[in-house]
């Protein structure tokens, strides 16, 4: 399964090789969400088919980091999927919280195209890069009025109530001697439950379009949706009951659950470890939580697909 690079020269142990410290589990993706995945395959594996009463499925999706592709192709081209179970449990590393919401991830690309020309005669050349400055300046002063905006569901986020625009690279240019014939900016999202991609992407194109006052195109790089289950969904009311959490939880980073919802599963988060170690040196496990995880998915099967 897909996990982030793991070239941070602090690591003390080689990251694709488990080590074990006692306490803790520690290598790239343990936390991020290998640990997860390892428990809910051995649970599968052991399963006794014969006390099922209601199917157990597992579903692995590829290339979750770069913009959750493997669950979008498998709600685009999967014929089988209203077959299977409709309850989810996504493993992300919530420290044993049972999260019925998070924010979504919607990566746009916008681009100006100038002429290259020998800096000694600008006349003969147009920057590219000046336009995307103006635009910076603009996409900037448009992530501080969201960030006073309270779109449906706010509520859901207190610590961040609003959608959050990063503008995440800008590259352009070749030498400080050359007017720059090209500038591409890229940028993130982060759209609450029920706020339309498409809508959003408009509304970047138009403020683009106003401050930069040159010709520019605009791509969708990726699209992860937000997702939000009810809180009287059984699965998220069992998994609740199982770890004696009262409340309801949510997260800032994006999930396959948010494809799976649109094709009308209902997810919830819920696994051992921490996304504040995730994608960094030397990311763990805890070994309590992750034996403590078990014994909740335990609980878990016996009591959705147990038989009666």
């Amino acid at each position: 399964m897909d996990v982030v690079p793991a070239e941070e020269p602090e690591w003390e142990s080689d990251p694709f090789a488990m080590a074990d410290r006692g306490d803790r589990y520690v290598g790239r993706g343990t936390a991020d969400m290998k640990g997860f995945l390892s428990l809910a395959a051995n649970r599968l594996a052991a399963a006794d088919t014969s006390s099922l009463g209601r199917p157990l499925c597992l579903l692995f999706t590829y290339d979750e980091e770069v913009g959750t592709l493997g669950a979008r192709r498998f709600i685009d081209s999967f014929a089988g999927a209203g077959r299977l179970p409709r309850d989810v449990v996504i493993g992300e590393p919530t420290g044993l919280r049972v999260v019925r919401a998070h924010k979504g991830m919607l990566r746009l690309r916008v681009g100006f195209h100038g002429q290259a020309a020998h800096s000694g005669y600008p006349h003969l050349g147009r920057s590219a890069i000046e336009p995307a400055a103006r635009a910076i300046l603009a996409l900037a002063e448009l992530r501080r009025i969201m960030e006073r905006e309270r779109p449906p569901h706010a509520e859901e986020f207190p610590e961040v109530p609003f959608a959050v625009l990063n503008i995440g690279t800008v590259l352009g240019g070749s030498a400080a001697n050359v007017i720059p014939n090209r500038c591409e900016i890229e940028l993130g999202i982060r759209l609450l439950p029920g706020m339309p991609a498409a809508a959003m992407a408009e509304r970047v194109a138009e403020t683009v379009r106003l401050a930069a006052d040159e010709p520019f195109t605009i791509e969708q790089v990726s699209e992860s949706p937000a997702m939000i289950a009810g809180a009287e969904a059984p699965i998220h009311r069992a998994l609740c009951e199982l770890v004696g959490q009262h409340g309801t939880q949510s997260v800032m980073f994006a999930t396959d659950a948010g494809w799976l919802q649109r094709a009308g599963f209902e997810c919830v988060l819920f696994g051992p470890g921490s996304i504040e170690v995730a994608h960094r040196p030397n990311e763990f496990l805890p070994a309590a939580e992750f034996h403590r995880a078990g014994e909740v998915l335990d609980g878990l099967i016996d009591r959705s697909c147990g038989r009666p």
